[in-house]
């Protein structure tokens, strides 16, 4: 009855080896995080001449911007996803 295997296969994986795996799974992924760690780059460039705005305003606008790059390359990928999956699938495959 009770199987000695076990069900999941767990292995340790370093961080390198994790972000590989993921960047040949959802390649979209990555290019949200490098859009998002540039998108806080130029917020933190151009905090100093932010002018009359307030902090509070200006980081405010910097997390919509954040937020809008990742979920949009998010959404990319998705996108070309489905595309390849259903409009562009090819018969021989199946």
């Amino acid at each position: 009855m009770a199987n000695s295997q076990p069900i999941f296969d767990y292995r340790d994986e370093s961080h390198a080896d994790k972000l590989a795996r993921k960047s040949k799974d959802s390649p979209f992924m990555i290019i949200g995080i490098i859009g998002l760690i540039g998108v806080c780059g130029f917020g933190a460039y151009k905090f100093k001449t932010r002018g009359q705005m307030s902090t509070s305003v200006f980081l405010m606008q910097l997390r919509v911007a954040a937020q809008g790059t990742v979920v949009s390359a998010l959404t990319l990928g998705l996108a070309y996803t489905l595309a390849k999956k259903h409009l562009f699938k090819d018969d021989k495959a199946e």
